[in-house]
């Protein structure tokens, strides 16, 4: 299916994907909408929201649907008690879409305009816009959102800044933190937010995402592998995930260091115009000290659970390093196959 690109490149924009602002359906994560739009139409929506799940499940695409509600229905107590579907041949589906409304502010990782690059945070320039967004009166006297997307990425300077909004929020603002690791979020931040969790979607939901994105959506290994995540599920199948990830694992678990296969790794995915590619490496090394993390702890060996959550930032902050000062991806992905062998064999 071919569409027209609207929004804005982002980060981690997909092609042919849409993204989360040009996304006019909404698959799962029905209770939650229901209980904001009930909430909106009893004028009790919070100031602020920190949508809680895994990378890909939709908590973005969630923020602009919710968006657009409290804009086409200024008035909360003419809402409807279920989230309006966005038309995609309105102009207020446009406008958001494009990032052109004036009565929301999406804040992500900026563009490195001497690099061309995008930057490897979400920087305090960018929650200074902040500032500026919410002096401005609404034009029709509703709601003003802004979405932080993902709140994870700000940097210690943006996320003090943040703090600072949400501590005097303005009337009929609503601040909406896209996280997928709340425990990466300052504590004063977290206070201040009410948090809505969303689960993976189930794999029917993520083939119907798939579909109407179209993208394959594989066979059901694929659908359970991605782990109720669209995102994953599309990295996995159109970009050599699947590939990638095994091999990471493999590499991982087995008995002894394979000093060859690491090296065959780190060259398939440090490789010219391999962004995906090495993004998907990344991430599967978060995601597998994470989970590993997450059994550990439920088995009651919170010792080893600490120390893989410590592995995990050590890895985060390698990331972040590697990306900032433009570090050589061979050797980082070597030294984070490494940093795996080392805390699974702790």
């Amino acid at each position: 299916m071919m569409f027209e690109r609207l929004a804005p490149e982002q980060h981690d924009t997909l092609d042919g994907v849409p993204e989360p602002a040009e996304t006019p359906f909404l698959v799962g994560h029905a209770e939650a909408a229901g209980m904001l739009a009930s909430a909106y139409r009893a004028g009790k929506l919070p100031h602020a929201l920190m949508f809680v799940g895994p990378v890909g499940i939709g908590k973005a695409t969630f923020a602009f649907h919710l968006a657009h509600h409290l804009l086409k229905y200024p008035r909360h107590e003419e809402a409807p008690e279920q989230l309006a579907v966005p038309d995609p041949a309105s102009p207020l589906f446009r406008q958001v879409a494009q990032g052109a409304h004036p009565s929301v502010l999406h804040l992500t990782r900026p563009l490195n305009e001497r690099t061309k690059a995008f930057k490897s945070v979400v920087t305090v320039d960018e929650i200074r816009k902040v500032g500026g967004f919410l002096s401005l009166t609404s034009h029709d006297g509703g709601y003003r959102v802004v979405i932080v997307d993902p709140a994870d990425d700000m940097n210690a300077n943006a996320a003090n800044a943040l703090l600072k909004n949400l501590e005097e929020p303005p009337a009929r603002t609503l601040f909406i933190l896209i996280v997928h690791a709340p425990g990466s979020l300052l504590p004063t931040i977290r206070s201040r937010c009410q948090v809505v969790r969303l689960s993976p979607l189930e794999p029917q939901s993520l083939g119907q995402v798939l579909q109407a994105v179209g993208q394959p959506a594989g066979d059901g290994g694929l659908l359970e592998r991605a782990g109720g995540s669209v995102r994953t599920a599309i990295l996995l199948w159109q970009y050599g995930g699947l590939e990638i990830a095994e091999a990471l694992e493999n590499l991982v678990r087995s008995p002894r260091y394979e000093i060859a296969a690491a090296h065959r790794l780190a060259d398939v995915v440090a490789g010219r115009d391999g962004a995906v590619p090495f993004d998907i490496f990344n991430r599967h090394a978060l995601d597998l000290l994470s989970e590993t993390a997450r059994q550990a702890a439920l088995a009651g060996d919170l010792a080893r659970a600490k120390m893989l959550t410590d592995a995990w930032q050590e890895a985060r902050d390698a990331i972040i390093e590697m990306e900032t000062y433009n570090l050589d991806k061979k050797q980082h992905a070597l030294s984070m196959i490494d940093r795996l062998n080392s805390a699974f064999r702790m």
